[in-house]
């Protein structure tokens, strides 16, 4: 059993938490990139969620996630003392380390989280990192200073202005690479967040010829390569995101395919959140905690 550390709620509506579960394995063996599989119970899904950061010395992992559905939304209502009942990893295929130059880091929403493992990395590698994290609003950002202590030259937007730069991450994006035809050094960009994002990340960085991979959040079932639930097409070619992926070549990934296959559940997925507010006397609007 896997015990809960720490915890700290970012934002209630929707809720985004933070939380540090103790797993000496995985945090001793954790690289940037990869991701875990949690399960509450005996009868609970398993639930994909990448590492955000780890401290091999005191055996912690930490995770990030936003309650959307059923599962994370009773993550979310767990508090320090509690345990999950299986927390496995690390899986999937870690970041590819190397002395790249100038590394953009494009982040939005969730998807700080894991980019904030993989800039750790790579700023050890001795790598320039340059960062843009956005979110909707203000009240949605966070690590913030984490990730400004990480960074180069960072750069925050929303899209509705509250706080930093107003406008979408791609537009900082778009001038940086446009700096960087003048004689910059960006040999990488890394984009992760929701889906639509990372597709104009790409379709961003695609025509200046920087190398852009992603981090596809796919539906995962075994999350080992068995059920075939998180494939992916890339380059032509299908892919499993959780033992090939789930990094890869964002100018070679099908995003409109990927999009249409995580949205199959979601009446499922609506069904099941409806009877855990109903189960656990929740009104929603805090995301997930009881009243």
């Amino acid at each position: 059993m896997n015990r809960i550390v720490a915890k700290k709620e970012f934002s209630r509506n929707p809720g985004v938490k933070m939380m540090q579960i103790e797993a000496p394995g995985i945090a001793r063996k954790a690289k940037g990139g990869q991701f875990v599989v949690f399960r509450l119970g005996e009868t609970g899904e398993r639930v994909p969620l990448t590492v955000a950061d780890t401290d091999p010395e005191k055996g912690l992992v930490t995770i990030i996630f936003q309650e959307v559905g059923k599962s994370t939304m009773a993550l979310g209502a767990l508090e320090v003392g509690d345990c999950l009942a299986d927390f496995i990893g690390p899986l999937g295929q870690p970041t590819h380390m190397d002395s790249y130059g100038t590394v953009l880091c494009v982040a939005g929403g969730i998807g700080i989280a894991p980019t904030h493992n993989i800039a750790k990395a790579l700023k050890a590698h001795g790598n320039r990192i340059i960062t843009v994290m956005g979110a909707r609003t203000r009240e949605l950002l966070f690590w913030e200073e984490k990730m400004r202590a990480l960074s180069d030259e960072l750069y925050v937007c929303t899209d509705d202005g509250s706080y930093g730069i107003h406008g979408l991450v791609t537009k900082v994006e778009q001038e940086l690479l446009e700096k960087n035809r003048d004689g910059g050094d960006i040999n990488l960009v890394i984009g992760i967040g929701p889906p639509i994002m990372m597709k104009f990340v790409c379709q961003t960085s695609k025509p200046f010829g920087v190398k852009t991979l992603v981090s596809l959040p796919t539906i995962m079932v075994d999350a080992t390569g068995m059920c075939g639930a998180c494939r992916v097409t890339v380059g032509g070619k299908t892919r499993f995101v959780c033992v090939d992926g789930p990094e890869f070549d964002g100018h070679q990934v099908d995003f409109d395919e990927m999009m249409k296959r995580q949205s199959i559940y979601l009446e499922q997925e609506k069904l099941a959140r409806e009877r855990y507010l109903e189960e656990t006397g929740c009104c929603g609007e805090c995301g997930g905690d009881r009243q």
